[in-house]
């Protein structure tokens, strides 16, 4: 079977979703396909109970619809989610659920993507047609849990952080979690509120900052040089959280908002977990170096036994998988080649929304980009062919 459309999208979670939408403004014909069997799985089936977003609503808000007027400033991730259906039925957004792309080739001669995709209810094929393809999978396409000698026999149990929902079970237990981004920080501080005996892999450098400091930074980037209000951040830092080295936390050298647009890499947004390393309640250990049954060897030698560890490790891109002709767009992890803001646009008609670690406020920027750019080709075709 064989279909047809001008722009195929895969990926219905918010870059997707955001696309979708962008192209429905122009009233340019499209697919949007999933490979699971609701949008935004990743925030309604992946995320811990207590997550909000990070970042003040202004910065989180999608092209063309902007939050109730009574929505709290950070948006529980269940708010985030109606919003996002909410967002759906407005632009008509009707995502072709448990659809996988299982390969995607541009043909040079007829000047179009053709897209192999498996309906996994009823395993019927469909090829696809489209003049335009957007990779809209996601960063955070499959769990990526580091290889470490020993870790199969680990005699306790092991989570990666898109299957952890709350300390709740863990009373008791002594917990290890290993990645010190926002998910392993709060991920943390939730398992020792809940009674966990609690310790945490910090692997890199990283800052650690308020939501109110970072709301202020992101507001004056707006109008003031980054390397100013990143120096006004630090400082800001230093005066509320004091000197983290002693305590196993060392900043970078490069500010924090520069580091993001350079890297991807975000501040850490403290929700109490610094309050208590502080107080020993959460230890701060070295990189694991191997595991023997149910006691962890660190890289100090320094040796304890847990019960469960989590991963909060991040993700792995999976574009690569299926996408045969993406080199000029993404590198061999899957993530785009160029560097801001010219990312999102690669050769034939082909483009990324969501893939350069920038959030929700860089879903947005790609999404109108991309409807833009196909939206000038588009109108230059139709003109071609009347």
């Amino acid at each position: 079977m064989e279909e047809h459309t001008i722009v195929l999208i895969f990926g219905a979670g918010p870059a997707g979703l955001a696309t979708a939408a962008c192209l429905a403004q122009f009233s340019i014909p499209y697919v949007i396909m999933e490979r699971e069997d609701c949008s935004a799985s990743l925030w309604r089936n992946r995320a811990y109970d207590r997550l909000k977003l990070h970042l003040a609503k202004e910065f989180c808000e999608l092209p063309h619809m902007s939050y109730p007027a009574d929505a709290p400033t950070y948006i529980p991730k269940d708010q985030f989610v109606k919003y996002l259906d909410s967002y759906i039925e407005r632009f008509d957004i009707h995502p072709k659920y448990n659809t996988d792309i299982k390969s995607c080739t541009y043909d040079e001669g007829k000047e179009c993507w053709i897209s192999l995709a498996c309906d996994a209810v009823t395993s019927r094929v469909v090829r696809y047609k489209s003049k335009f393809l957007v990779v809209a999978s996601g960063e955070n396409s499959a769990a990526n849990i580091p290889v470490i000698p020993g870790l199969h026999e680990f005699a306790g149990e092991t989570i990666h952080s898109s299957l952890y929902k709350s300390g709740t079970a863990y009373s008791g237990k002594n917990a290890l979690v290993v990645g010190c981004g926002n998910s392993g920080m709060e991920i943390a501080y939730d398992l020792a509120t809940h009674g966990a005996n609690t310790s945490i892999v910090v692997r890199s450098q990283v800052h650690i900052m308020t939501k109110e400091i970072i709301r202020l930074g992101m507001t004056l980037v707006q109008h003031t040089p980054v390397n100013a209000v990143d120096d006004l951040l630090v400082r800001m830092s230093k005066v509320l959280f004091g000197d983290l080295s002693k305590h196993g936390i060392v900043r970078p050298e490069t500010g924090p908002l520069l580091l993001k647009e350079q890297t991807g890499r975000s501040a850490v947004i403290d929700v109490g977990t610094v309050g208590l390393i502080k107080k020993g309640t959460i230890k701060v250990l070295r990189n694991i170096s191997k595991i023997n049954g149910n006691v962890v060897e660190f890289e100090d030698k320094k040796e304890s036994s847990f019960d469960v560890i989590v991963f909060a490790t991040g993700y792995k891109c999976m574009a690569n998988t299926w996408l045969k002709n993406g080199e000029s767009m993404l590198n061999n992890d899957g993530l785009p080649k160029k560097e801001f803001p010219n990312y999102w646009k690669g050769a034939n008609g082909l483009y990324c929304a969501g893939l350069a670690r920038r959030g929700l406020a860089g879903i947005a920027i790609d999404a109108k980009n991309i409807a833009n750019d196909i939206l000038s080709s588009y109108d230059m075709h139709r003109c071609e062919t009347n």
